[in-house]
């Protein structure tokens, strides 16, 4: 014979059921990121200061190149 299954009790979602299940993935989330956040500004930080000197570099080789040498002569 089949055994006949009660149907559960329904219950209903609320919004302050959502509100502390997001709160709580945002908070796992926020926990990782502020671990990190400390070697991600330093990498940030060096990757910054290389641009910058790649950027002077390639623009005083580039002054060089274009300068003009004015000689003044008495007659």
């Amino acid at each position: 014979m089949a055994k006949t299954i009660e149907p559960a009790t329904a219950t209903k979602i609320t919004p302050d059921d959502l509100r502390d299940k997001l709160q709580s993935f945002q908070g796992d989330i926020q926990g990782k990121v502020d671990d990190q956040k400390t070697s991600i500004a330093t990498v940030a930080g060096g990757v910054g200061m290389a641009l910058m000197l790649i950027m002077f570099l390639l623009g005083k080789r580039s002054g060089k190149k274009k300068s003009a040498i004015v000689e003044i002569r008495r007659v």
